[in-house]
């Protein structure tokens, strides 16, 4: 019969081999022996130990976390609403066959939902292929919108980086028929503008171009075939070094190494109009009717972006592929940086906060006659951003209030409840937020003491000299200053 340390032992070596990206048959193997020993703990025959939590990549949120977040949504919000954006919202689910084949190599993300008998259905992935979707069956080929919402992945969740399971998506798209590149270059002010009142510290924004990648990979030696599967290892140049990509290119998605190389020397570029300039000069490249396309654009884009005055944070990244299938065109990724030390020549990338591009084609998959509806858009990370709020609210113990209310009603003797809830329904009528304490006869010192913890600037006392002369004390709770009478219209 196990004991619980046994018990214990036993999870603390699955855990160690799970670490250790140990085989999955040992495993296994260890976890059905833990499993074992917890039934013979467990002393009920199939009793099952219920464990209060939330689901795997899933969080609650507390009233100080809320109002964090309710800041950076309006920040947000304002800026999306000052570029003239409407706002729409749909489904959390769609048909199973809407989202199949838009992601990629993502789409083993998708959550399918359990078949109850009808239709086929899976939790939306992002708020982009829903939007598509409404505008093909809406028929609309002009707008400006934005959708904020959550989005559910079945992925590996790093809760400490702000990666959930759900989590919402801030998205901003401008669909419809226009002259190249100023809708493009509007989606990175947006982005410049919210990163920058938000003040999350340096960043910068990636910059690149499906054709120019579809082709750099031509030029390179990359068969059609391999072309979304290559952009998909480029992608991870983010987070892995050039020769594990390579290797991942070469060794699992049978690319020649001659091949990974030209690539190699491509993806390593990074600069602005001058990159642009040079590349458009490039023997091989130039040749290519798609990258000389994307490049004329490009050098188009950063001319309207000098415009705009924010160059300063753009980088033309031929190493930004951005993994999703449905990218037609520009493709952007900021990133926050950090300076690591003095002696690091170049910041330290610490994660994208905000990603986004131009996809034409996405709208005629849905529509019956394949007519398409060019858009560009972009989604801001939010939960990256809230983590890194949060951390830093932390860091500073900034007190966060988690309440609107402008005043308390106090009493500064008993027996006077009638009057303080005739006074504050007339402060509540009047629009007032406020306050009052749920006892009849509540101490004055544990009214003010309240108001303190909750950070209540101003507190309303109703006492008997008051009530003779017809007035109401007011007191600014942080000074304890008089701030004057009120004089109320029944008292």
């Amino acid at each position: 019969m196990a004991d619980e340390s046994a018990v214990r032992a036993q999870a603390e070596a699955v855990r160690r081999l799970k670490q250790d990206k140990a085989d999955p048959d040992e495993i296994a193997k260890e976890v059905a022996k833990l499993l074992e020993m917890k039934a013979q703990l467990g002393g009920d025959e199939g009793k099952h130990k219920f464990v209060l939590k939330t689901p795997k990549g899933t969080r609650d949120y507390s009233p100080k976390q809320m109002a964090i977040r309710e800041r950076v949504f309006n920040a947000i919000i304002t800026c999306f609403k000052r570029h003239g954006a409407e706002v729409i919202d749909t489904p959390v689910f769609e048909l199973k066959e809407t989202l199949t084949g838009k992601y990629g190599e993502d789409s083993k993300l998708i959550y399918d939902l359990k078949d109850q008998g009808g239709e086929l259905l899976s939790l939306r992935y992002d708020l982009t292929v829903p939007f598509a979707r409404y505008l093909a069956m809406n028929k609309i080929t002009n707008i400006k919108r934005y959708h904020i919402a959550k989005v559910y992945r079945r992925d590996n969740p790093a809760m400490t980086r702000g990666r959930y399971r759900e989590f919402y998506q801030c998205d901003f798209d401008i669909a419809g028929q226009f002259d190249p590149m100023i809708p493009d270059a509007e989606c990175l002010k947006i982005v410049h503008e919210i990163l920058s009142d938000l003040q999350l510290g340096d960043f910068l924004i990636k910059v690149n171009d499906r054709r120019i990648l579809d082709g750099m990979f031509a030029v390179c030696g990359v068969p059609d075939s391999k072309f979304r599967t290559i952009c998909s290892s480029v992608d991870k140049l983010d987070k892995m070094p050039w020769e594990e990509v390579k290797s991942e290119m070469v060794g699992e998605k049978g690319l020649s190494p001659e091949a990974a190389d030209h690539i190699g020397e491509y993806v390593q570029l990074h600069g602005g109009l001058d990159l642009i300039e040079r590349l458009l000069q490039d023997p091989k490249l130039s040749q290519n009717k798609l990258a000389k396309e994307g490049l004329g654009d490009m050098k188009l884009l950063f001319e309207y972006l000098t415009l705009f005055g924010i160059t300063g944070q753009i980088s033309f990244d031929l190493s930004l592929a951005r993994g999703l299938d449905y990218y037609t065109g520009v493709i952007f990724e900021a990133v926050l940086l950090q300076q690591e030390n003095d002696h690091v020549e170049e910041p330290v990338s610490v994660g994208s906060v905000a990603g986004g591009g131009r996809y034409d084609g996405l709208v005629g998959m849905f529509d019956p006659k394949g007519r398409k509806v060019p858009c560009v858009g972009v989604s801001i990370g939010i939960e990256r951003i809230f983590s890194i709020l949060e951390q830093r609210v932390e860091a500073s113990e900034e007190k966060i209030r988690t309440t609107e209310t402008q005043v308390l009603v106090a009493s500064a003797q008993k027996k006077l409840l009638e009057e303080r809830l005739k006074l504050i329904s007339e402060l509540w009528n009047a629009g007032i937020k406020a306050e009052v304490l749920y006892k009849k006869n509540p101490k004055l010192l544990n009214q003010l003491q309240y108001c303190e913890d909750t950070g209540i600037p101003l507190v309303a006392i109703v006492g008997e000299q008051e009530l003779k002369d017809g007035v109401v004390k007011l007191r600014v709770v942080a000074t304890r200053e008089e701030g004057g009478d009120l004089i109320p219209s029944e008292m």
